[in-house]
This record gives structure tokens, C-alpha cells and sequence, in this order.
């Protein structure tokens, strides 16, 4: 692992890396095709992709209108959830940093519980409520914590907390007032939802994500130097608040769109990159692409265990993520500074 870890990161490595990682995905996807109320074998899975031998109408319907799309929603917002960790955890160089320090999460939160009780559907109505009110947060926190033309990760960081704070109640007091058909679809969207899912969702956040990422990307020898502090990035020619802002803002945009869809899905952000980081080292030339597939892996495979766990009926994806997240979280409490700083 260690020698792994130590390894020079060159172009191969990357698309190897990346390539490896992108098998393991299409295999966990086929694997999730598979699985559900009803069992569909791999061969007729095979088939089907290929366009050969008979699959009946409804193994096709079961396939392609509920289980394709919502896989593909998952990777992506899996993939989005992991690479804002990445990013966040660089730029405040907080390693329990996450996408939802900002307080875009409970900012979508508002917008999409405000869509369910002026009774609008999923398809568009509480996404786009949904996406505008994320879009407001993020304004707000980048608004609140720029001081003299630059971004404070200190004040960022406790801004984001601090709204998270106020929209948790304001939350709260709509779950305590609303009716019990409303409540339900409430509370499930807060814990994550993609049953949800649809072609069209995919479609409209996919080039968002692939053009935010191909930025952040351009970054990532930025991010190596700034993780190593502020001032000497400054000094080997980085504009620091320049790459902030880009970074914040450009990550802000691509969460709020997949929260809008998928609901709030926790600490994806936080166990992904961390993993990746300790099994390929720190550099973000490896560790943005290998992160944010490793997010789309963890995210497809969480939400499998959330269809299955209790069959016919399945549980938020949020559920299993924070079952796993929340212990994740406390070794990193115990563990802080060490890994980090040896990186």
C-alpha cells in the first residue's frame, strides 16, 4: 500500500488508475442491474445491452424505465458528492471537510420541501425549486464570508455551519406543520431518494459535472500547492482566491444540481476521497479522477443495498451512507492531523 502510495504519478498511471476504477464501476452497475424484487440473471442482462436473444416486455421495462436510469443518477451523483470532498478538503484543508460544509445541502433542502407542500411534482417542479434555492445559499455563504475582495476558509467553513444551523430549523418546522402524505416524501428526499430517477435528469446534470470537472482538473497542481498552505502557494505563483473562488463556486453550482435530484445524501464527500488518499497518495492529479470514481462505485453499490436490505421495500440511500459515514467520521476525529500531515 505504501509503496503504491509513493509511486510517481505520471499520465499512464492516471489512465491506468482511472481505467481500472471505470471496470469496477460498469461491473458493480451490471451487478446492480441484476438485483431487485425481481431477480433478472446476468446472461439476460447481457443480452439485452447487446441487443440479442429475447427479453420479454417487462424484464426490458424493469431494465431500461427503473433501474438503468437510476444507476446511472447515482454514479453521477455519487462521482459529484466525492469530487467536492476532494476539493473542499484541499481548500479548507480540513480533511473532515465535505460538499455540504457550505450549506448547499439544507439551502436544496428548502426549496425542494417548499416544492412538496405547493404540491409540485418530482419530474421538475421540486428540482428546479430545489436547484434555485441551493443557488441562493451558495451566493449567501460566498456573499457572508468575502471580505475585501477574497474568500477566508475559516470564515467559510463557520458560515456554512451557521446556515446549515437556521435551515435545519426552518426544515424542521415545515416536517412539524406538514400533513402525513406530505410528510413522508419529506422525509425520504432528506435522506436521499433516486427512486426518483430519470433519463432526463441524467441528461441535464451530466455536462455540468464533465465541464466543472475538466476545471477543477486544470487545478488540481493548484490544489497540491495550496493544501500545502496559502502563503507559499502564493509565493510559487498560484492566485490562491482566484482558484477559491472558481473551486467553491463551480462545486457549489454541480452539488446543488444533484441534490436537487437525488436529495441529501451524506458523506460520500467524506469517505471516498479519504480512502483514495490513503491507497494513492495526496497528489490531486490522481486523486480527483480516482475520487470521483470511487464516489460513482460507492454511490451505485450504497444504493443497491438500499433497494435490497429490506425487499420489496428499500430504504433511503442517506440511510446506509451514514450508517457507514458516521463511524468513518469518528476514526477520522480520533485519527485527525496524523495522516493528514504525514501527506
Amino acid at each position: 500500500m505504501r509503496g503504491a502510495r509513493d509511486q510517481l504519478v505520471t499520465p499512464m498511471r492516471v489512465v491506468s488508475i482511472g481505467i481500472i476504477l471505470s471496470v469496477v464501476l460498469v461491473a458493480v452497475a451490471f451487478i446492480s442491474l441484476s438485483m431487485g424484487p425481481a431477480e433478472v440473471s446476468m446472461g439476460t442482462i447481457l443480452g439485452w445491452c447487446a441487443g440479442m436473444g429475447s427479453v420479454d416486455q417487462t424484464t426490458s421495462m424493469i431494465l431500461a424505465d427503473i433501474r438503468l436510469p437510476r444507476i446511472l443518477l447515482a454514479g453521477l451523483v455519487g462521482f459529484t458528492l466525492s469530487l467536492g470532498g476532494v476539493v473542499f478538503q484541499a481548500l479548507l484543508r480540513n480533511p473532515l471537510a465535505e460538499p455540504f460544509i457550505l450549506g448547499v445541502s439544507s439551502g436544496a433542502a428548502i426549496g425542494a420541501i417548499g416544492g412538496i407542500v405547493l404540491g409540485l411534482g418530482f419530474s421538475v417542479g421540486v428540482p428546479m425549486l430545489s436547484f434555485i434555492s441551493a443557488l441562493a445559499t451558495i451566493l449567501l455563504v460566498i456573499g457572508i464570508s468575502s471580505r475585501h475582495g477574497g474568500l477566508e476558509s475559516s470564515t467559510l467553513l463557520l458560515t456554512g455551519v451557521i446556515v446549515n444551523a437556521f435551515f435545519t430549523a426552518v426544515i424542521m418546522f415545515f416536517i412539524a406543520t406538514a400533513s402525513d402524505s406530505r410528510l413522508h416524501s419529506m422525509l425520504f428526499w432528506l435522506y436521499g431518494d433516486l427512486s426518483q430517477s430519470k433519463y432526463i435528469q441524467f441528461s441535464v446534470c451530466l455536462p455540468l459535472v464533465l465541464i466543472v470537472s475538466g476545471v477543477i482538473y486544470f487545478f488540481s497542481r493548484h490544489l497540491n500547492l495550496i493544501v500545502g498552505g496559502e502563503e507559499p502557494a502564493l509565493q510559487m505563483g498560484v492566485e490562491v482566491e482566484i482558484v477559491k473562488w472558481i473551486a467553491f463556486i463551480g462545486i457549489s453550482l454541480v452539488t446543488g444540481v444533484v441534490v436537487a435530484f437525488s436529495g441529501i445524501i451524506g458523506f460520500v464527500g467524506l469517505i471516498v476521497p479519504h480512502l483514495m488518499r490513503m491507497m494513492l497518495g495526496p497528489d490531486h492529479r490522481l486523486l480527483i479522477p480516482a475520487s470521483a470514481l470511487g464516489g460513482a462505485i460507492f454511490l451505485v453499490a450504497a444504493d443497491t443495498v438500499a433497494r435490497m436490505i429490506i425487499s420489496p421495500s428499500e430504504l433511503p440511500v442517506g440511510v446506509i451512507t451514514a450508517f457507514l459515514g458516521a463511524p468513518f467520521f469518528i476514526y477520522l476525529l480520533k485519527k485527525r492531523g496524523s495522516r493528514w500531515n504525514q501527506d
